[in-house]
């Protein structure tokens, strides 16, 4: 009973560091843009299909380079679209990434089809990993450690380059940053598409542990916007924890009452908004009072 506990959640802590990747990138589009990304997920989707067609066409490897077409591709959304929204009312962004939403899973649908599609992982990390109790496969091994490396990766960005500080400065006051003299169209520009980045790295690692169908996005776009709420706005310690207990709580939930695997995470989130409404790690945002 204490293995099965045990390897349930190590594969629940798997699942919450992906959910982190979409979380962090979905917190520091809000943060910095104030915009609310419904369409997040989407590109959650689209690192998915990108990985599975580089996969195809030029071998697993090649599909390591899923993220950065679908950073690329969030930088054009944001200067085509998304820019025209700075300091409109809240609610066209809330529309217009909506729609983008369902627009890209249309294009999605259309392309690919519905049916789901496989994509196998690579075949050195086939096979199973033991560790005493923990039994994981050794796919989730590599996601796991991927995952913490991109997550210290970025930490390390955020807090000892010149353009993580002004990324963390943008958050709280933008227009502060912008009479500065530094270029706020650009630093938007990057931003959102270092959030589509983490998106699509989340959606190239899960694919072979997903089913890889255009609604996946939906899978992907509410645990992030949960684990937001949970660890608190602009948190990146709050987005990690968040993920890491809804991650543990989806599995533990799966295993020993599957029927409520969908609704535990909302539970969790309406017990800590209780105690905490802020959320574990949330401050008081003057740019959002």
């Amino acid at each position: 009973m204490l293995d099965m506990i045990l390897s349930q959640a190590v594969n629940g802590l798997v699942l919450g560091f992906l959910y982190v990747l979409i979380a962090v990138g979905l917190s520091i589009i809000f943060g910095l843009l104030g915009i609310v990304n419904f369409a997040h997920g989407a590109f959650f989707a689209v690192g998915a299909y990108v990985a599975l067609v580089l996969a195809r066409e030029f071998g697993w490897w090649a599909a390591l380079l899923a993220p950065f077409v679908t950073g690329a591709l969030g930088m054009l959304v944001e200067i085509v679209l998304i820019r025209h929204l700075y300091g409109k009312e809240p609610l066209l962004g809330l529309i217009l990434t909506f729609a983008l939403a369902l627009l890209f899973e249309a294009v999605l649908r259309m392309i690919f089809g519905g049916a789901p599609l496989p994509f196998s992982a690579p075949r050195f990390l086939s096979g199973f990993v033991e560790y005493g109790p923990v039994l994981l496969t050794k796919y989730r091994m590599f996601v796991l450690l991927v995952t913490v490396a991109a997550l210290v990766a970025f930490w390390a960005f955020l807090t000892y380059t010149p353009f993580g500080r002004i990324i963390r400065a943008g958050s709280r006051d933008a227009e502060m940053v912008g009479l500065l003299g530094i270029n706020l169209p650009v630093v938007f520009s990057f931003v959102f598409g270092i959030g589509c980045l983490l998106a699509g790295l989340a959606g190239l690692l899960a694919a072979p542990l997903w089913t890889v169908t255009p609604t996946m996005a939906a899978s992907a776009i509410m645990p992030a916007f949960v684990i937001v709420t949970i660890g608190g706005l602009g948190s990146y310690a709050g987005a990690i924890v968040a993920g890491l207990l809804v991650g543990v709580t989806i599995a533990m939930t799966i295993q020993f009452q599957p029927e409520w695997a969908g609704a535990a995470m909302y539970v969790l989130m309406a017990a800590i908004l209780l105690v905490r409404p802020r959320g574990l790690f949330g401050e008081k945002w003057e740019r959002f009072e």
